[in-house]
């Protein structure tokens, strides 16, 4: 994974020192809280219900064993012993003290990270495809292009006060893990012979995104190769910066400003903007250059891998066999089947630990002793590294395959092995009305409610793969609008109400859920829950999955149902 030079090692150390003084200022009373304000925020720093959450950066989700025990060790000493996992590949700490917050950053700054950008109107952390560089189905390898826009885009001058946020998600496999089409930006890289001579280029998204105004992103540019996103990106940058609006926080998003021009339009302007830059900066002085490659590249080389043979489920079950219970048998085959995916490399795996415990924890969330287990973990199956994916779990991505078992035995006892990824109860939540002050509802003890109804792996395995994904409000941090099924918490005369959208998804067939109707109460929704999931398994055809009996049927059945023994007390039109 990339190493820090001097120059990222000094930025992150500077701003430490800046921060550090910024607080004692703020502590002092010399400094006014709307002052400090703006100053908190580039620093990760929000004020929440409770009390100040840091949120931290983990570009395109990817850790160190040893950064993975400094948050660890963040949570222990500054927060109450467990950090949340989000969708956007950071962690947060919930309860930490604003005069602590530079200690954390420091602690932070010495095994490479910061909370620089994870908040305000700048370019967020850079996600990616948590399988990144070991995907069986992978074209490219993402990370390098992901670090080299990530340094690019760190503290750039030009972009720190953009009308709003802004995500970029980049992925290079055939299959889309990174919910592309809902981000500002979505750069697809792909290496074709017969395009640009077999250099790696990108195909350019824009205008994607969630929140009050759900949106899918537009193809706008075709095979920019790869040495030009940074001018291609800037001018794409430049025109959101000047015509993007700032009289109104929710329709300032670039989404609304290329639904309004229309693509064509927007992809025109970016167009005339890259060719005045290209001439002004004299043939694009400020692109990548191949030694620029050369030097984050090395550092997203392959691991030392052993020769080893490729195994099937079936060698794998038969290894274990001897080995394990009749109901270990059973726990272990599922595992397999939901949480081990291929690998690159025969005789290797990428393995998923659930962090959807049923009943027992917010999803996302991992305790110190879960982090510091998984970091063990780590350097035992996975060369010392691990992934953060936008579903809230973590990956080991390297374990050999004839290691499962062992790994898998020692993942147990830390309840990490809950075969349920793809599953009904692998719930994507935001924190909610719990700890977000921006939230309407809680969410949280909404997925703790329906993971209790569904509590039966036996029935969620034959469901299939089904997502369901919860929201505490309205800005979407928990991705309703993609899930198969959506929950929305929405506010009505200061009571918690719940809105449920159907036929979301992500990946290559991305569509936005629509809303079935007048929302619910919290207790409704597990019912309201079953009688979508009853109709589902009365209306399937063999083997197919939630979504296409949805696509096939429409929402009427699914609507009917989840309205006839339910929303007694459903209030209102749909918000």
């Amino acid at each position: 994974m990339y190493k820090y030079d001097h120059i990222d090692q000094t930025l992150v150390d500077q701003r430490v020192t800046q921060f550090r003084d910024q607080v004692e200022r703020r502590l002092n009373g010399t400094l006014a809280e709307e002052e400090f304000r703006p100053l908190r925020l580039q620093n990760g720093l929000y004020h929440q219900r409770h009390a100040y959450m840091l949120r931290v950066a983990i570009p395109y989700g990817l850790l160190s064993s040893r950064q993975l025990r400094t948050l660890a060790f963040i949570a222990d000493k500054y927060d109450r012993g467990y950090g949340h996992f989000t969708t956007r590949q950071n962690i947060q700490f919930n309860w930490v003290e604003l005069e602590q917050t530079p200690d954390i950053l420091a602690e932070l700054a010495k095994v490479e990270m910061h909370a620089i950008q994870t908040s305000g109107n700048c370019i967020r952390n850079i996600t990616s495809d948590a399988f990144a560089g070991v995907a069986a189905d992978e074209y490219v390898d993402p990370r390098p292009i992901c670090e080299l826009l990530r340094q690019w885009s760190t503290l750039h001058p030009e972009f720190a006060h953009l009308p709003r946020k802004f995500k970029f998600a980049i992925n290079g496999a055939k299959e889309d893990r990174t919910v592309l089409l809902c981000h500002d930006v979505g750069i697809e890289l792909q290496k074709n012979p017969n395009i640009n001579n077999g250099e790696l280029t990108a195909n350019i998204y824009a205008g994607g995104g969630m929140g009050r105004t759900p949106i899918l992103g537009s193809l706008i540019k075709k095979d920019v190769p790869w040495q030009v996103l940074p001018s291609y990106l800037t001018a794409l940058l430049r025109v959101y910066n000047r015509f993007g609006r700032r009289d109104n926080l929710y329709k300032a998003r670039i989404k609304i400003l290329v639904k309004a021009l229309g693509p064509e339009e927007f992809a025109r302007q970016v167009e005339g903007e890259w060719t005045q830059l290209h001439n002004a900066t004299k043939q694009g002085k400020d692109n990548f250059s191949q030694a620029e490659w050369e030097r984050v590249a090395k550092h997203f080389t392959k691991p030392s891998y052993k020769t080893l043979p490729a195994l099937s489920d079936e060698q794998l079950q038969s290894h274990a066999e001897s080995r394990l219970d009749a109901n270990e048998k059973i726990a272990f085959t599922r595992w397999l089947e939901r949480n081990v995916r291929p690998h690159q490399v025969p005789g290797y795996a990428p393995v998923i630990l659930s962090l959807k415990p049923h009943g027992t924890a917010a999803p996302g969330d991992a305790t110190s002793a879960q982090m510091n287990a998984i970091a063990d973990l780590a350097d035992q199956y996975s060369f010392g590294e691990l992934r953060v994916t936008h579903e809230q779990n973590l990956v080991l991505a390297d374990v050999e395959q004839a290691e499962l078992l062992n790994l898998w035995r020692a993942a147990k006892n830390y309840n990490l092995v809950l075969p349920n990824i793809g599953l009904l109860t692998d719930i994507i939540a935001c924190p909610g009305g719990d700890f977000c002050s921006l939230a309407n509802a809680k969410s949280l003890p909404i997925a703790k409610a329906i993971q209790e109804r569904f509590d039966d792996l036996d029935y969620l395995h034959d469901l299939g793969d089904i997502t369901l994904n919860i929201s505490g409000c309205i800005n979407s941090c928990g991705h309703h609008h993609v899930g198969n099924i959506g929950v929305l918490g929405v506010d009505k005369d200061g009571e918690e109400w719940y809105q449920i959208t159907l036929g979301g998804d992500q990946g290559n067939d991305a569509s936005i859920g629509k809303v079935i109707g007048p929302s619910f109460y919290a207790n409704e929704i597990p019912d309201v829950m079953t009688s979508i999931i009853n109709t589902y398994v009365e209306q399937r055809s063999t083997d197919e999955p939630f979504i296409e009996t949805y696509r096939r049927l429409g929402v009427i059945p699914f609507k009917e149902a989840a309205y006839k023994n339910n929303g007694k007390h459903s209030k209102g039109a749909a918000v």
